[in-house]
């Protein structure tokens, strides 16, 4: 893969992946999914130029971490194996102009396998391009507002998160079908509607019960 096509991008604002996390709502409906193999691989892994450096073992331990947070969530009957490799990534790195600042950047493949069965579920990789978020320190660049690990952090995430979405997408994989699947994002979409409403209606009862701060005396002299 010529990874050096990809430069071109870091430069554009707007190509987002993810902007927050959220790991604490109910994970996405996946059917019988529970996570069995957790297998992140980046030994061929190329680095795009003007970025931060990261070694292979750095990116299948914040790869790794990722994906058993977001799939290790999972309560299902049937065992799934999922395989990454880590392709190539730019991180941000300090120092160059704001109005040049590149984005970070990350290039996975995913592939998926039924343990039971030990068969490999899609044909090909599916490949992914993430980035860190659009947020304000995003669009200026993260090597001036986080460091690498963060910056590792965030895109891990996003990849995992784009996994997700990925076998969503494939219903059959885990004993579902397509119309049992739009039911469950449904009902899950009301759950986080929920608790999104009772979050905030707590919030505003504790700030509501809060003593008021004592008013500030004194005088301002000439």
């Amino acid at each position: 893969m010529a990874l050096r096509h990809l430069f071109p991008a870091l430069m554009v604002v707007g190509l987002a992946a993810c902007g927050r996390n959220d790991l604490a709502e109910p994970p996405m409906p996946l059917g019988e999914f529970a996570l069995g193999l957790n297998i992140v691989v980046a030994d061929k892994v190329e680095m795009v130029p003007i970025s931060r450096p990261a070694t292979p073992a750095e990116w299948e331990a914040a790869m790794t971490k990722a994906v058993a947070d977001r799939f290790g969530r999972y309560q299902g009957t049937k065992l799934y194996n999922i395989g990454i490799s880590v392709d190539g990534y730019a991180l941000a790195p300090p120092g160059i102009p704001v109005v040049a600042a590149p984005k970070s950047v990350l290039v996975i493949t995913a592939n998926i396998w039924d343990d039971a069965a030990r068969k490999k579920l899609n044909e090909e990789g599916k490949q992914f391009t993430v980035f860190e978020g659009l947020s304000g320190e995003s669009v200026i660049g993260t090597g001036i507002t986080r460091n690498k690990k963060q910056q590792m952090e965030a895109l891990s995430y996003n990849a995992a998160k784009k996994v997700e979405d990925w076998l969503v997408q494939n219903p059959q994989w885990f004993g579902m079908t397509p119309e049992q699947m739009d039911a469950a994002i449904a009902a899950r979409a009301v759950t986080v509607k929920s608790d999104a409403k009772a979050a905030a209606a707590a919030k505003k009862a504790a700030a509501a019960a809060a003593p008021a701060a004592a008013p500030q005396t004194g005088h301002s002299g000439n």
